[in-house]
């Protein structure tokens, strides 16, 4: 793209009239990792080679041709993604995604078998997650997991957690930052529940006995994440927001907020400033929902903006540990991650292009006629100018270019699988 560096001049001059640096603002937002999400990649399906389906309210749509179906497939679609996407990030990665020579149980599952990745991040600059995969495999078709009744179902699974855990402080330790663990359990009933205490009560218990193990803050942090309810657990979720809330606070651990977790009318925007007031940390899980936790990619939408107004504006960044979350596999699967990953960047420099400190006095001495009238004319200042120059500074593709890289690799490498 012609003359980015003019436009960005320009910009830079608009955005100053305001007493904004763009310059610090590049700097500041080259710093800041996302890690983006593996499962995108193949739809969910991972590489135990068991031929499982997915369960546990996790359903994608589409088929578009060209997934991966092998680890070194996946590496090299991440690593083609990332070529598109300015700064340095992190990878999210299920349980479900170890390097497995032939099927293991996932309550056998060890360090040696995500070896690769560990090896794969440090050659490319990035860092890891993880999660345990709670779903998806015959121990879960009941719809209960580590609050399901039966010991010997409960304990599988507090092993399978366990494990998740040692591998994560494998990971932590290996690439010098804290790998953050998101745990997530698909428990719950799809008709009227009698028992809803029992349930609550044994899932607490299981994650006492999870966590009982502990590793070096440096190595690991742990997220609980709720949800209100799924596809099967439509009457009752076992880990609803009240009790993933209440036992993170009490435990020392993270709250993770999912932007499809709740419910329509509720935004996790609104959730941020209100949970760290009590925890130190907070684990994002950023989703796009139509209607119901559906995992659209993110487009650059007033939510967007407000998750990343809210970061900013309270200086939330270092507390925070910001993941994509969502699958789609009726478009490009490449292209959903670019598309999401610089949207959520996007919304970031929106961001730290307010005037915050101004809008924030102003609020302060009750000057809600300037408050709003300067909140609408940055609306039109060329953000887009500045994006482009924060590209074309960290070597990635400007603009819409990146669409023909996309392309290109779709015809020479994904369309031959």
């Amino acid at each position: 793209m012609k003359n980015v560096k003019e436009a960005y001049e320009l910009a830079k001059q608009s955005y100053a009239e305001y007493g904004i640096d763009t310059d610090a603002v590049i700097e500041r937002l080259k710093n800041i990792r996302i890690s983006m999400h593996c499962w995108q990649g193949d739809d969910v399906i991972g590489f135990e080679n068991t031929g499982g389906q997915l369960t546990g309210g996790i359903q994608t749509t589409g088929n578009y041709p060209g997934k991966a179906t092998t680890l070194d497939e996946l590496l090299a679609d991440i690593e083609k993604a990332l070529s598109m996407i300015p700064g340095k990030h992190r990878i999210n990665v299920h349980a479900i995604y170890g390097d497995f020579k032939e099927p293991v149980a996932r309550d056998q599952i060890k360090p040696e078998h995500f070896k690769k990745w560990v090896d794969w991040a440090k050659k490319n600059g990035v860092y890891l997650d993880f999660n345990p995969t709670c779903f998806s495999h015959p121990m879960s078709e009941d719809g209960l997991t580590i609050s399901h009744p039966n010991k010997e179902v409960r304990d599988f699974w507090i092993r399978h957690v366990k494990a998740c855990r040692e591998i994560a402080a494998y990971i932590g330790k290996e690439q010098g930052s804290p790998c953050a663990v998101n745990h997530w359990f698909p428990d719950g009933m799809k008709d009227i529940t009698v028992d809803k205490y029992g349930p609550r009560k044994r899932m607490a218990d299981a994650l006492d006995e999870v966590f009982s193990v502990e590793y070096p803050k440096e190595y690991i942090v742990d997220a609980i994440e709720s949800k209100v309810f799924g596809i099967g657990a439509e009457s009752y979720t076992v880990g609803s927001n009240e009790f993933c809330v209440a036992y993170a606070t009490s435990r020392n651990k993270l709250i993770t907020l999912d932007a499809g977790h709740y419910h329509p009318t509720e935004v996790i925007s609104d959730k941020l400033s209100a949970a760290f007031c009590f925890v130190d940390e907070v684990l994002l899980h950023v989703s796009r929902p139509v209607r119901w936790d559906s995992d659209h990619v993110i487009v650059l939408d007033d939510e967007l903006k407000n998750i990343a107004a809210e970061l900013v504006r309270n200086d939330f960044i270092g507390r925070t540990h910001i993941g994509l979350d969502y699958f789609d596999a009726s478009i490009n699967r490449i292209a959903a991650w670019v598309i999401g990953m610089r949207n959520m960047q996007k919304a970031l420099l929106i961001a730290m292009l307010e005037p915050t400190s101004d809008l924030i006095e102003k609020e302060q001495s009750f000057n809600f006629t300037e408050r709003l009238a300067v909140l609408e004319e940055i609306k039109t200042l060329p953000f887009g100018a500045v994006w482009n120059y924060f590209c074309e500074q960290c070597n990635v593709p400007v603009g819409g270019e990146w669409i023909t890289e996309m392309r290109k690799y779709e015809a020479d490498v994904t369309s031959k699988r």
